[in-house]
């Protein structure tokens, strides 16, 4: 047997092979890679809402935090919860001041009141943007100081609030990663912060809170899930563990998101879609992700853009940029997506199917065809592609990529 460990920083995997008794690997020898897998207690299904209440009070709240924002608050099921909540003998404080792509003053604002009101747990109820926020908020309950301080990879030294997770979307996976994505207002940019810590306690996926999505957020949240699934079935990160989850997720998502745009009342389709945002999120949290991400995450800090709307314009040109180098880790993609390959068809010809049909994805959501269409200019791109090579999501892209090739991709993508 070879006892293997595995450090990643970064995206990069360092492999130190050893046998039991301290004798040297073969030369060419298989080595298997230690895999990890971060998730939190999950509870899924229609009319699941109400178990955040017990969650709460298992994990010794008495006085929780609900983040939230006025668009949800306008639905109504942050007041179902926190009528669970009062019913469940607990003191709910509600912050719901955040925006789309959630500011790094706006959760410092979200900290103060979390500390002020004397708040125990932190509970997200609504999109990413909320989530991101919610962790954000607990975060800073532990270890104080600005958000900015902790972008990048395991910087947060002390262990945070129990965070509850509730999805009102279903594609950002952000109730069971362990990122927080936030944008620098200083920079014009986003920022990744990425750790274990972030990995929510308990997520609760009541698909019933996604019937009151908009039609635009609709399609940029799934687009966002089939991303996610891509993305991390061709990291450098990827693994046995989040493969399967990857392609299920890529699969759900084709099948489904343009019929909840037709008919956003079917339930069914509605609980495919949670779940494929779910198994998204399983995927990519463990995986990681690649280009698409770390080009998105520029656009929409720069142009404060919906960014899975984003992640729809670029993820075709990122697939034929990635498809390039190791162009058959697509046609199990491909298959996943019921496109007419087979495991013989040739890598290129899948590539070509894949971005195609997600291009064909984009058309029937109501996606625009290219980047100009949301306000970037070829003026912004070298400021664009200067920031994506900072971004962590960049080092587990399967392809390596300079700034001349991600500036090229932005042009292509205008």
């Amino acid at each position: 047997m070879v006892l293997v460990s595995s450090a990643r920083r970064a995206g990069e995997t360092v492999l130190v092979d050893q046998r039991p008794d301290g004798a040297a690997v073969p030369a060419g020898a298989a080595r298997p890679r230690l895999s990890k897998f971060h998730a939190p207690e999950i509870v899924f299904g229609p009319d699941s809402l109400g178990e955040a209440a017990y969650a709460a009070g298992r994990l010794g709240a008495r006085r929780p935090l609900v983040v939230t924002d006025p668009g949800l608050w306008d639905a109504g099921w942050p007041t179902v919860l926190l009528r669970e909540l009062r019913a469940a003998g607990l003191d709910p404080q509600v912050w719901m001041d955040v925006t789309p792509n959630p500011k790094d003053h706006e959760i410092e604002a979200g900290h103060h009141v979390y500390v002020e009101s004397g708040c125990d747990v932190v509970m997200g109820i609504g999109g990413g943007s909320v989530i991101d926020a919610a962790k954000g908020i607990a975060l800073l309950a532990a270890n104080g100081g600005r958000i900015l301080d902790y972008e990048g990879i395991d910087r947060i030294a002390n262990p945070i609030p129990p965070l509850i997770m509730m999805p009102s979307t279903s594609g950002t996976g952000a109730d069971v990663s362990q990122f927080c994505i936030v944008t620098d207002t200083g920079r014009h940019t986003k920022i990744t912060i990425m750790g274990r810590a972030l990995v929510p306690d308990v997520s609760v996926i009541d698909p019933r809170l996604l019937v009151t999505m908009p039609e635009w957020l609709n399609a940029a949240t799934g687009l966002d899930a089939i991303t996610h699934g891509i993305e991390a079935f061709v990291s450098l990160a990827h693994g046995p563990l989040t493969d399967h989850h990857a392609l299920q997720a890529v699969s759900m998502v084709n099948a489904n998101l343009a019929h909840t745009m037709r008919r956003p009342d079917d339930t069914t389709a509605r609980c495919a879609m949670a779940q494929a945002a779910l198994e998204a999120g399983l995927a990519f949290t463990n995986a990681i992700l690649g280009a698409t991400h770390a080009m998105s995450h520029q656009v929409g800090g720069m142009l404060d853009l919906p960014h899975g709307v984003v992640n729809g314009v670029l993820l075709p040109h990122v697939i034929r940029f990635n498809g390039a180098s190791n162009p058959q880790r697509f046609v199990p993609i491909a298959q996943a997506m019921g496109l007419p390959v087979t495991p013989g068809t040739p890598g290129g010809e899948a590539v070509e199917m894949v971005a195609e049909a997600i291009r064909e994805l984009g058309d029937e959501v109501g996606v625009p065809k290219g980047l100009s269409a949301l306000g970037v200019t070829v003026d912004d791109i070298p400021r664009l592609s200067e920031l994506t090579l900072g971004d962590a999501c960049l080092t587990t892209n399967p392809r390596p990529a300079d700034a001349a090739q991600v500036a090229a991709l932005f042009r292509a993508a205008l």
